[in-house]
């Protein structure tokens, strides 16, 4: 079988939808059933795929789609020049990692597309007005032009429901993140502190994007609490881990208002090796958002035995069961937040927990049977018939751009 992942984004360090991407890689290169693996990334993901360590395989090929940063280039990207890749590629399949414009009569394969949340619905300031507008037309567009949709836990598909009709919910799997950055039950944890100026002071973490979703003022709210209470320790700091985003001007106005601009640290772009370094040093693992689809984090935190608080909601509480301390958001969650984060302190440091429903045998596993039941469908197999014409007709078009047929030779896997 021949599996193209399509995982060109904005982003040009590592976030979730990146890892997922990644992770979804390693997934697919256990299985023997898949004969090629083309991996697709946008030319200043470059870096990105090449520092993550993926496994080296004859079988896993990677392409720089020849698009620019802009979204009407990265969207254009994915509705003309995806098919003819995947056409040129000769794919049995093509996988999407997160919801992008679908031209499915242009597909000689079926689609599938990973659904990681409906925040365009669900919390639409994560994007602004009026952007939030055309992100939820592209999310309904792409959702009902996918041949599957895997969803990344139950939550997201129980939210799908409600927002998708019920045609577009019978095409739905639930199929979780895959959790870790090697085929090893324990990632390899760096010996150096990505803190800077760091001497072993205790902190507090968050990984965590700056976008409205994830709660990030009222945790420093909290912390200032903690601060002034004398809850934590003197010198203890505030580690938050992600990328730059909507909320940005908003946090870094809370932390001058609060004077906290030496006890809090920003970073992004870390190594997996470095997060795993926070997450095996850090006090407590923080996770206050307010909605969220899987929350990657929180699984990986249980894996490294953090002591972890997080939001009542029912992403985490599926992910995580009861490894974890729930606080339920209401209009006083800082104060919540920093009573919970004071009580777990006391506790003792729990042992790292299993979790074999998030490993990469498991979930290769399911992506393939899903990809095996879309393929032998009888309603794929009668689409396909209908948009061998247009493939026919559009067969001159099917060509790479210079930079695709330039890293079309660039590397195998690594």
């Amino acid at each position: 079988m021949k599996v193209l992942i399509a995982a060109a984004s904005y982003a040009n360090s590592i976030s979730g939808v990146q890892r997922h991407a990644l992770n979804l890689t390693r997934c697919l290169l256990l299985l023997p059933e898949i004969s090629e693996l083309h991996l697709v990334i946008a030319p200043w993901q470059l870096n990105l795929a090449q520092s993550a360590s993926l496994p080296s395989d004859p079988r896993l090929r990677t392409y720089v789609a020849g698009m620019k940063r802009d979204s009407i280039s990265r969207n254009l990207w994915y509705w003309r020049r995806l098919p003819q890749l995947a056409a040129r590629l000769e794919a049995d399949l093509v996988h999407l990692t997160y919801p992008a414009p679908l031209n499915a009569r242009a597909f000689s394969c079926p689609t599938v597309v990973t659904l990681h949340d409906l925040y365009p619905y669900e919390i639409p300031m994560n994007f602004g007005f009026p952007k939030f507008i055309f992100n939820r037309a592209v999310l309904r567009q792409c959702l009902r032009a996918a041949g599957a949709i895997a969803c990344v836990s139950e939550a997201t598909r129980l939210r799908l429901r409600q927002y998708a009709p019920p045609a577009v919910c019978r095409s739905s799997a639930t199929i979780y993140n895959c959790i870790g950055n090697s085929f090893d039950s324990e990632p390899v944890a760096s010996s150096v502190s990505p803190i800077p100026a760091w001497n072993n002071e205790p902190f507090l973490l968050c990984v965590a994007q700056h976008r409205r979703n994830k709660n990030i003022c009222s945790l420093i709210r909290a912390f200032d609490r903690l601060i002034g209470s004398g809850w934590i320790d003197d010198h203890a700091k505030l580690v938050i881990v992600g990328t730059r985003g909507p909320d940005t001007p908003r946090i870094l106005r809370l932390v001058r208002k609060k004077k906290l601009g030496n006890r809090i640290h920003f970073l992004e772009g870390l190594s997996e090796s470095e997060l795993q370094w926070c997450y095996r040093q850090c006090q407590v693992l923080v996770a206050p958002s307010l909605t969220e689809g899987f929350d990657l984090p929180v699984a990986e935190g249980l894996l490294a035995g953090c002591r972890i608080v997080c939001s009542s909601i029912p992403a985490h509480r599926e992910i995580a069961g009861a490894g974890c301390s729930f606080v339920l958001l209401r209009d006083n969650s800082a104060e919540d937040l920093a009573a919970a984060v004071a009580d777990i302190l006391a506790e003792p440091k729990p042992q790292p927990v299993s979790l074999p429903s998030f490993s990469a045998p498991v979930l290769g596993a399911q992506y393939l049977a899903l990809y095996r039941r879309l393929i032998e469908s009888p309603a794929t197999k009668q689409s396909m018939i209908e948009s061998s014409s247009i493939k026919n007709e559009n067969q001159q078009a099917i060509d790479l751009t210079s930079a695709e047929r330039q890293s079309a030779l660039a590397y195998r896997g690594r």
